[in-house]
């Protein structure tokens, strides 16, 4: 296993580094069409090797097939090669290495400047690379326009924003100097992106959809059937809804209900930004009086806004984890700020989406003892792999669990909070309905779009952002409560109290929910 890691990390230095792996943190990495192909050929190695590998213990076991179910994924997806197809495989691997670590901020600051110099000098290297992998035929419209509207950012990004999170005069400009050829490439790329015709489509398909819930996700069952549970939860919650709306407005209509929810919010960003500051603080008390889980030491969970190059495309709150590998317990809740030229009714409908009785959710969602609590309690685990890897099927599931915990626990007391914790939670029932079915060629864009905003209560730009994120990561939006479900399955089979079912399983790791199961009633 060490071994493993060893190569994986040399291939893929932008996430060993964000893992908080040492020495991998002066380079992006080769993403010339040779290196991915160089990845994909010795990843089925891999697989040979670790498919044949004893395991001495139940947790050997549980890594090694941890590994097994990522490496059969990523070699199920080179036929589906998203660097020949998505400008954004090129684009957040630069972000995300020359704007986290100083949002992070683990080394001293003249470390930290000497290794965004090296990137920098990489990143017109690496968009070339994008600009020669894109291939017309498989490039989907929608996907490049995404990344066109990300690369727009670029320029700003490296040349003010950054430099601007550097204290020392001396260093801001030096880095400021070099970020130019870094910023005229991007101006590049943008060039190239507004004059790229492509016909490609962004649909993966039944066949390799269900390939990864079975072989990557470790879950058994494939497209279809996930699309009828994603619609058999939506009718369920739809019914208790009907009824929790009564207590708010004195109908049934939930979504008129929830309508009335969302005008009373937080009056600007910065207010939005408080206020989810505070629900945080009172969520992490709420989980202590109750003794519902055990707390990592030295843990600690900043409210930010959203870092500048994800406002085109994340429109909702969402989290940076401390590196697992380090000793950092830091991490970060970002609020969704909009991009600088929103129009005040976009902005309005932003704060509208994250309402005050939205806020307790989101709140629990991303900080306690959702994501936040989870990933700087699971960096406690011995286990290096486990650290490395793991699925959305179990963070976001934990994540959408919790929620139905801290209800059961009483924490939404009102039918107001009720009633949204509900509608986060039938969101998600119709985000797998919506993503198996644009994937699965059932559904269009527009279509998708009306759903999510009449099946849930998304304003018509949130709903917009949303069904784009599906179409360019499919498999991730069914994860939420797919995960939640398994988890609440899982639980009832435990021999223990809760805080012991909580730290066991979500102390293990993120790992598929089939090793999940193993290692919380083993």
């Amino acid at each position: 296993m060490d071994e493993f890691l060893k190569w994986y990390f040399s291939h893929n230095p932008v996430a060993a580094a964000s893992l908080g792996a040492e020495g991998y943190d002066h380079t992006l990495g080769d993403l010339t069409a040779s290196g991915w192909q160089t990845r994909e050929r010795e990843q089925v190695q891999w697989l040979d090797r670790l498919s044949a590998a004893e395991a001495p213990s139940l947790d050997d076991a549980i890594d090694r097939d941890l590994v097994l179910s990522q490496l059969r994924g990523s070699i199920a997806l080179a036929s589906w090669p998203e660097w020949r197809r998505d400008p954004a495989v090129y684009l957040s691997t630069i972000f995300a290495a020359m704007y986290t670590p100083f949002q992070r901020r683990l080394k001293p600051e003249a470390e930290l400047v000497e290794s965004a110099l090296s990137r920098l000098a990489e990143v017109p290297g690496v968009l070339a690379a994008c600009r020669a992998n894109l291939d017309p035929d498989l490039a989907a419209p929608l996907l490049v326009t995404r990344g066109l509207g990300q690369a727009r950012t670029g320029r700003n990004l490296l040349t003010r924003t950054i430099p601007a999170m550097v204290e020392d005069a001396e260093l801001r400009a030096r880095l400021a100097e070099a970020a130019e050829p870094a910023a005229r490439a991007f101006d590049d790329l943008v060039a190239f992106l507004e004059g790229f015709e492509c016909g490609g489509t962004w649909r993966m398909g039944e066949k390799l959809y269900s390939t990864l819930l079975r072989e990557r996700e470790m879950l058994g069952y494939g497209a279809a059937e996930l699309h009828a549970k994603g619609q058999a939860a939506w009718s369920e919650l739809d019914a208790r809804m009907r009824a929790v709306a009564v207590g708010v407005n004195g109908g049934d209509d939930w979504r008129a209900a929830m309508e009335s929810l969302m005008d009373d919010h937080p009056p600007t960003l910065a207010d939005m930004r408080a206020e989810y500051e505070a629900e945080t603080r009172r969520a992490r008390e709420f989980v202590r009086e109750r003794d519902l889980v055990t707390f990592a030491d030295g843990e600690e969970c900043e409210v930010l806004p959203s870092a500048e190059y994800t406002r085109p495309v994340l429109a909702v709150a969402h989290y940076l984890a401390p590196p697992p590998l380090s000793a950092s317990r830091r991490g970060i809740f970002f609020v969704p700020y909009t991009p600088d030229d929103f129009t005040p009714e976009q902005v309005r409908q932003r704060l509208r989406t994250n309402s005050r009785a939205q806020m307790p959710s989101i709140a629990v969602h991303e900080a306690y003892p959702g994501h936040h609590w989870h990933l700087s309690y699971m960096a406690g685990n011995p286990r290096t792999v486990r650290k490395v890897f793991r699925t959305p099927y179990f963070t976001e599931g934990w994540a959408l669990y919790v929620e139905k915990l801290l209800h059961e626990q009483g924490y939404f007391d009102t039918p107001a909070t009720e009633l949204a914790h509900l509608d986060c939670r039938i969101f998600r029932a119709a985000r797998i309905v919506v993503d198996t079915a644009l994937h699965c060629e059932d559904m269009t864009v527009e279509e998708a779009e009306t759903f999510m905003s009449t099946k849930a209560s998304l304003s018509p730009g949130t709903a917009q952002g949303e069904v784009s994120r599906y179409c360019a990561w499919p498999t991730q939006a069914p994860s939420y409560l797919t995960g939640a479900i398994e988890i609440d399955r899982i639980r009832e089979s435990f021999q223990g109290t809760p805080k012991e079912f909580h730290d066991r399983i979500a102390g293990s790791g993120g790992l598929p929910l089939g090793l999940a199961e193993q290692v919380a009633l083993a």
